[in-house]
Formats: structure tokens, sequence, C-alpha cells
């Protein structure tokens, strides 16, 4: 006599659909790296994306704008590329910030900028005007502050300073130059 094992038609079905169900989960949410971290594909992406805020209290006025915009709900995490930032305060200079990637973290309590980034405080052709560069910056909106550990560069009219990590805190607007500071400055040329 022969013995067969008794799984049912209907069981074996119901394992099958339940095993097609979990593979279709995985492969349908796969991982994508992006700076040697991993995401979710995101829930929403949006091109072209822009706004304003305005404060009429204060006379502000902040324009950003973003080619895309992707939020990762697991992650909690916006993710933009090639960002323009542009503030404008009544009696201050204006503010610019440009940088190839953005990723807000924490309900934009950090903020952290990547690759070729430049940051313009004051307009063309102004002598007051500054421009840093650099290729990370972390922002920390609550607190004033921007840290980085990287390269800057900080140009004036007529001088330039270098160096390795900076620490900006923005109430305060004192800034420290963590490492291998170097400063030139410019002769103005004298046409005779």
């Amino acid at each position: 006599m022969i013995k067969y094992s008794h799984i049912s038609f209907p069981l074996a079905v119901f394992i099958f659909l339940a095993l097609v169900a979990l593979w279709l989960d995985q492969i349908s949410r796969p991982y994508e790296s992006v700076n040697g971290k991993f995401f979710h594909n995101p829930d929403y992406i949006i091109e072209g994306v822009s706004g304003i805020r305005t404060d009429h209290v204060q006379a502000v006025r902040k324009n950003f704008s973003a080619q895309t915009l992707s939020h990762y709900f697991e992650e909690n995490t916006t993710r933009m590329q090639h960002i323009d930032f542009k503030n404008l305060a009544e009696n201050k200079p204006t503010f610019r910030i440009q940088a190839d990637t953005a990723e807000i973290k924490d309900k934009g309590k950090n903020i952290y900028l990547r690759e070729n980034i430049t940051a313009v405080r004051g307009i063309e052709n102004e002598k007051n005007k500054i421009t840093l560069t650099t290729d990370f910056l972390h922002l920390i909106p609550d607190e004033s502050m921007v840290l980085t550990d990287r390269f800057v560069t900080i140009t004036k009219p007529g001088s330039e300073v270098s160096a390795v990590g900076m620490e900006l805190n923005n109430q305060t607007g004192i800034l420290q130059l963590l490492s291998s500071v170097k400063a030139i400055n410019f002769k103005p040329s004298s046409k005779k």
C-alpha cells in the first residue's frame, strides 16, 4: 500500500499565493542607494517645484526652487535636486544658497546640503558681497547654526579665506574656521 501526504489542493494554492504576494512585495519596493545610504522608492516625486514664504511682521520673504523633490515616508526624509534658496529681508543683505542636493530630516530640524554649494550674501558688484563655496553643509535652523567638516572657501572683494571645517552661529554672527586656515589679500591694481 502507498501512503500519500494529505495536503489539500486549496491549502497548496493558498500557500503558493502567499509566497507570490511576499515575493511581489519585495520586488515592488527595492532599495536605492544615495550617497552610500539606502532608501526605499519615494512616496512621491515633484518636478519643477518652487515656493514663496512671506513673514509680513518681520518683512522677510523666502523663495526656493528645486528641479525635483522626493519624499521618503519610512525615513521621514525629503530629498531635493538642484536647489536654489533666496532670503530677502528688509534692511539686510540678500542671501542666496545653491546646491546640487539637499536632504531634509526631522521635519526640517536638520538640513544637509551636498555637492557644488555656493552661498552668497549680497548682490553682484556690491563691495560687501561675500561668497562661500564647499561640498557639504549641515544646517540646524532652530539653533541658527551652519556646520561643515569639509574644505570651505570664503571670498570677498579683495580677499579670500580657505579652511577645513567651519562653524557659523547666525544669531551671534560668530564664524569659526577650524583648521588649515589660509588667507589671501589682493592688492587693488593701480593703472598708470
